[in-house]
């Protein structure tokens, strides 16, 4: 199992976290907001907005809070991991 970040710790206790994002060149404050999701018969813990991020700003915003990070567009994970490092969190 991943080793989860107190960012991370507090974003699966609260339900949502609010992280700042650049997106169309200006930066945003968004709330992404912590559900369950499937991978084959994987199921994982993610944060997830509906609006549309970058690629290379999700795979950052991942990679600082140590959870995978779904947008509407794209899904990233952090570096090294798989959705079976976040089951059962």
């Amino acid at each position: 199992m991943h080793e989860l970040s107190e960012a991370a710790k507090n974003a699966i206790s609260s339900g949502s976290i609010k992280v700042r994002v650049t997106r169309s060149g200006m930066f945003q404050q968004l709330t992404f907001i912590v559900r369950k999701s499937r991978l084959g018969d994987v199921e994982y813990t993610e944060l997830y907005t509906e609006r549309q991020i970058d690629m290379s700003e999700l795979v950052r915003i991942a990679n600082s809070i140590g959870l995978p990070v779904k947008a509407q567009n794209a899904e990233a994970f952090p570096a090294g991991t798989s959705a079976a490092d976040f089951r059962n969190l």
